[in-house]
């Protein structure tokens, strides 16, 4: 990409080849890693010359006019960009990282930064892109390994909504479904806890990576987890995404865990589950690709704890639109929200006592074309902000909370949606751990 000849480049983006990196990780930051991996593949960023960032402050009903969306502060900044990028390979030239809250009227702060430095590896090849401003004068970050710190752990425990109350959650969700109100809304409960300070949070990134490894393991602004599920993928104009509603625990041994595959593959409620959020996909991507094409049937998706019903999708994209207009155009989606959407949130403010900030929010990255991979939070924990409500006070602590949720519909039992949020808690309470 060439910026104009009528003004300067607000940003010089330069990407080059490097030998082979072994571990990404360990050229991120310890306190504020900023990473996106997959089976060791991926970016990891270093410190941030900017991006966009969304002050919660500002009231609902303001003139949209007044506020640029994400996706148009970030065409604004890659236009004026200068960018020399002969690798070409995804994830290099300019690129921001990106993590989004889940309601729109949330107090959390939704953010795209973008880093000083970023080293990546792509099926075997690796390199490292700086990316400096040209008013401001600043020292370029050391791209170098920084050895990891010691190990720590940390252990949650209830939140503001406990077991029991979410049982009781489950229970007025399922008689506003009964009463015709919505179709399905997903409701979700918290963890909180503290971790020590000055903990090494690559510890935690690297304890998600190595123990599930084809999740899309994130660190975005004290935002970590290791999400199965992706948003949605641009890349060259091919755009892909993959559907999970439906879930059931890893049986015991082989025999049982076949079971366990066969009923959820057959189980009425979460089909049903199921279908509405691949159809709220598909009606959203409508309009902005074509050849959409869905699997016919979902299939079953093995993970270390559980299984899901997935579906995957594909198509060619239609219009100009960039990964950060999709993931605007779909978030929230029923897997994550229910539907009616609007029906969906309205409950969940209702009947969650907290603020979700950013879990079950988009979190991914973009890049200088407008391509991209995001995923959406889930399997996560935000590290560090304002302690919860019923967390003690802290000084050499950080504080930590974790959601999980579970999709209700007509047929939900409260004992069973309490025991999946229990089973989609355990990757980030054992990487904790």
């Amino acid at each position: 990409m060439v910026t104009s000849s009528h003004r300067p480049p607000e940003l010089v983006v330069e990407t080059r080849e490097i030998e082979h990196v072994d571990d990404l990780l360990a050229y991120a930051s310890p306190d504020e890693p900023l990473a996106w991996l997959r089976r060791g593949d991926g970016i990891v960023g270093i410190g941030s010359v900017g991006g966009y960032r969304r002050d919660p402050r500002v009231p609902l009903g303001v003139d949209a006019a007044t506020l640029r969306s994400p996706a148009d502060h970030w065409r604004h900044l890659a236009a004026t960009a200068e960018i020399d990028d002969p690798v070409g390979l995804p994830g290099t030239g300019l690129v921001a990282f990106g993590t989004l809250v889940f309601d729109e009227r949330s107090a959390a702060t939704s953010l795209l930064t973008i880093p000083q430095a970023v080293i990546g590896r792509h099926r075997g090849r690796s390199w490292v892109t700086r990316i400096r401003q040209t008013h401001v004068s600043r020292p370029d970050p050391a791209v170098e390994p920084t050895p990891y710190g010691p190990y720590w752990s940390a252990t949650l425990g209830p939140g503001t909504l406990n077991p029991a109350g979410y049982q009781a959650a489950v229970r007025e969700a399922v008689d506003a479904i009964v009463r015709g109100e919505l179709e399905k809304v997903v409701l979700a409960r918290d963890l909180v806890g503290t971790i020590p300070a000055g903990a090494d949070l690559r510890r935690l990134v690297r304890a998600l990576a190595d123990d599930y490894p084809d999740t899309w393991t994130f660190a975005v602004d004290g935002l970590i987890g290791a999400s199965p599920e992706t948003l949605v993928t641009a890349s060259r104009g091919v755009v892909t995404a993959r559907v999970l509603a439906g879930t059931i625990p890893r049986g015991a041994d082989a025999h049982d865990d076949t079971e366990a595959s066969t009923t959820l593959a057959h189980s009425g409620k979460d089909l049903d589950e199921h279908r509405y959020a691949v159809q709220s996909v598909l009606a959203t991507l409508g309009p902005h690709v074509r050849h959409l094409r869905a699997d016919p049937e979902p299939f079953t998706l093995k993970l270390p704890n559980l299984w899901h019903l997935a579906t995957d999708l594909a198509g060619d994209l239609a219009d100009h639109a960039s990964a950060l207009d999709l993931v605007a155009a779909l978030h929230p989606t029923a897997a994550v929200a229910g539907t009616p959407t609007e029906a969906a949130l309205d409950l969940i403010r209702r009947l969650e006592p907290f603020d979700r900030g950013r879990y079950a929010g988009p979190v991914g990255w973009v890049d200088g074309d407008g391509n991209g991979e995001w995923a959406i939070a889930l399997r996560c924990a935000q590290i560090g902000g304002p302690p919860p409500r019923n967390l003690a006070t802290y000084s050499a602590t950080i504080p930590v909370v974790a959601h999980a949720g579970a999709g209700i519909v007509a047929q939900s039992n409260p004992d069973k949606e309490l025991l999946e949020t229990r089973v989609k808690f355990r990757p980030i309470v054992d990487a904790l751990a």
